[in-house]
């Protein structure tokens, strides 16, 4: 089929290299514009762009797909299906009804709508989720469900690892669904709105692992949160520590307190206690916590 894509993310990325190699090829990719990232703001493609350009796909980036222009440089790629895939904007009629559009979403629609289902699933220590590929309609994530693959999430997880095997997971469903949209075989059955959740967006505040919740549940926001946002703990005088890897552990001090002997840097819990393993200082690379605390003051308190 002749297609054009829409996608912004690493996740979009890697899909995209999927479908240009099977005989969906986009005619046209679409993402939204280069933007200031980093310490430096130096002006960043997004990887879906990069990925475009690297194989030789046409590019239109936009701040509005809806835009006159954005709309008519679709339409010009003659589509006969669209794919959507973490784009991160509104999609709008007349593009809604011009060409059969599907979004590849990664959870087990209902569970997880929304923009975040990747952190939500980790964060809730769901053992499963996947990926659905939908018909795009007007609601969030809420058109009928084409396909649905299942996968494990396992223990040792997190957001880079999770994501990546379920990039290879949509590009491989993206691909099955146009074979059976061109061959008039793709069939749809409606969500169970009575069972959606919605993934928001994670929060700046939800970063911050306070030793006011249990062990558990503070791994699970470190899994989730690494590598893109990354989570914190928050020592006396505002001073945090970005933390990359922790795991939940039994006993430790009180809820609060840091036990920094021995190259270990475990923080007490309202129920169990955090072992930091990989950590972060404030303008400095990740590091052990053993290798922390031969260069800094061993933390007391968490606050």
């Amino acid at each position: 089929m002749r297609t054009v894509y829409l996608g912004t993310s690493d996740f979009a990325a890697t899909v995209l290299r999927r479908l240009a190699e099977s005989p969906h090829r986009p005619a046209l990719v679409v993402t939204p514009p280069d933007s200031k990232q980093g310490r430096g703001r130096k002006l960043t493609p997004p990887p879906a762009a990069d990925t475009a350009r690297e194989l030789g796909l046409p590019l239109h980036q936009t701040a509005d797909v809806n835009s006159t222009g954005s709309v008519d440089a679709i339409r010009g790629a003659k589509p006969e299906a669209i794919a959507v895939c973490a784009f991160g904007q509104l999609i709008r009629e007349p593009l809604l009804s011009e060409s059969p559009m599907l979004n590849v979403h990664p959870s087990l629609v209902p569970r997880w709508r929304g923009a975040a289902p990747i952190e939500r699933a980790l964060m809730a220590g769901d053992e499963v989720t996947g990926v659905t590929i939908m018909r795009v309609t007007a609601g969030l994530d809420s058109g009928p469900i084409a396909l649905v693959e299942k996968i494990p999430i396992n223990p040792e997880d997190h957001y880079a690892s999770l994501s990546a095997r379920l990039a290879e997971v949509g590009g491989e469903l993206l691909v099955r669904a146009f074979d059976s949209l061109s061959a008039g075989e793709l069939d749809f059955s409606e969500q169970d709105d009575a069972q959606a959740t919605y993934a928001e967006k994670v929060l700046a505040d939800e970063r911050h692992l306070s030793p006011s919740l249990p062990a558990v549940e503070l791994e699970r926001i470190v899994r989730a949160l690494t590598p893109h946002i990354g989570a914190f703990v928050e020592l006396g005088g505002g001073e945090r520590l970005g933390v990359r890897r922790a795991r939940a552990v039994e006993g430790g001090p009180e809820s609060g307190t840091i036990d920094a002997r021995d190259g270990r840097l475990v923080v007490g819990s309202a129920d169990g206690a955090l072992s930091l393993e990989v950590v972060q200082p404030p303008g400095k690379k990740a590091m052990s916590a053993a290798d922390f605390l031969r260069g800094h003051s061993p933390p007391e308190k968490a606050v």
